[in-house]
């Protein structure tokens, strides 16, 4: 669970083949394109492609921009709200497009369930390009067919419009509309993949599981005064720890990835003590092992419940979810020195830190503000760790509402470039 794109909004009322979303508050991104994601974008791209008139499609972005769509309903091959034009009563607007046939869901779930960082990029909101290029889900220029109930011909009218640029915002914020749009939704999805991976898991397990060496039982609890054979040598220490067994859902038992979870857990901590002799969690602080925890599964499991994990985890230690995404985001960047650069302003002493500023403007980057550890301009931050890396951090512009973005480099130039090439 990638930490979380932007607000999420309000959760929409839905059923698995129809979602309505309140109206929706549109934000530039920081490029100043319509969209943030690239799947948001490459909606925007097709309408902008297939329109026939610039100057409806510029007033239709403004009426998006100035909240003239209501809410919008969302079923297969179909977007459709009320958008107000210049009467008092409001169009009734539509985009249509073609839903994905079973050939094309067979190639995206077999594509999905065939890597792991894919399902755990769909969980946490994020659209691999290799998912959308073997299914096609994406529209292509002509895909999208407007209609509107306003008496302009245009192709789109402007409402169309502002309906197509807003239903963009709401793909950014979760792409499981985009599937919805193209005929399945999130709870069948989400299921099939369920299913699809516990049969991987359990195909994987057998042909891996090597014949273990044994002893007949009536061979050790012999008569006491004969003496049985020696027992076989301790078996060797395998090279990673083991997977759990799949457990099949029950009404009446506990969440079967909750339980695979904790199995999975206790499994690498054992087998990381075996190695080691240290349990590499045992100097870990609650809050440090939560974050540790939801950064190393970042979709546990393959059905809707399971992303309460992030929620699960900041109750049990007073904070909220939106606290241990930021965290989270922290320790992926950098372990628990990311997580510390996160949490823990700090003077550092002359050197490194006084040489960053020229180093930057050399660069010709713009000037950053100085406080403690931390570089700053409107939207871009970088933080010296006691490590001696610099930490790139992105927040929107006039907000003080830093995440942690790119790799740490020990040069703050570096830095910087990584984190603006992301």
């Amino acid at each position: 669970m990638t930490t979380p794109r932007g607000a999420r909004g309000a959760a929409p009322r839905h059923d698995d083949r129809r979602r309505s979303f309140p109206q929706v508050a549109p934000r530039e991104a920081p490029d100043g394109r319509f969209a943030a994601t690239w799947w948001g974008n490459a909606w925007v791209e097709a309408l902008e492609d297939t329109a026939l008139d610039p100057a409806r499609l510029a007033r239709g972005k403004a009426y998006a921009g100035r909240g003239h769509v209501d809410a919008i309903t969302v079923t297969p091959g179909r977007v459709v709200a009320y958008v107000h034009g210049s009467r008092p009563r409001p169009y009734r607007t539509e985009i249509r497009m073609r839903t994905l046939g079973d050939d094309g869901w067979e190639r995206f779930l077999d594509e999905a369930t065939a890597r792991p960082d894919h399902i755990a990029a769909l969980l946490d909101k994020d659209v691999p390009h290799a998912l959308e290029a073997v299914a096609g889900l994406l529209p292509a220029p002509g895909d999208l067919v407007p209609d509107c109930s306003c008496p302009d011909d245009g192709y789109p009218c402007k409402h169309a419009a502002a309906l197509c640029y807003q239903a963009a915002r709401l793909l950014d914020e979760d792409p499981f509309v985009l599937f919805l749009m193209r005929g399945r939704g999130e709870q069948e999805l989400l299921a099939e993949l369920t299913r699809r991976n516990a049969a991987l898991s359990a195909a994987e397990t057998s042909a891996a599981a090597p014949p273990m060496p044994t002893v007949p039982a009536r061979a050790v609890l012999g008569a006491a005064e004969r003496s049985g054979p020696p027992l076989p040598p301790p078996l060797p220490l395998p090279d990673r720890p083991g997977r759990p067994a799949v457990f099949p859902p029950d009404p009446a038992a506990p969440d079967p990835l909750a339980l695979d979870l904790l199995a999975s857990e206790a499994a690498a901590r054992a087998h990381a003590f075996l190695v080691t002799g240290q349990d590499p969690v045992a100097a870990l602080t609650p809050w440090q092992d939560a974050v540790r925890l939801a950064a190393a599964h970042p979709g546990s499991g393959l059905t809707a419940s399971t992303r309460a994990l992030y929620r699960d985890l900041a109750y049990a230690l007073d904070r909220t979810p939106t606290d241990l995404a930021r965290a989270v985001a922290a320790w992926r960047q950098g372990g628990a020195a990311g997580l510390a650069v996160l949490e823990e302003p700090w003077d550092p002493p002359a050197g490194p830190f006084d040489r960053a500023r020229p180093a930057l403007i050399a660069a010709d980057f713009p000037a950053f503000r100085p406080w403690r550890n931390r570089l700053s301009t409107e939207s871009l931050q970088l933080r010296l760790g006691r490590d001696g890396l610099w930490y790139g951090y992105e927040s929107d512009a006039g907000r003080e509402d830093w995440w942690p973005r790119g790799a740490p480099d020990r040069d703050p130039v570096g830095a910087l470039t990584d984190l603006l090439g992301r």
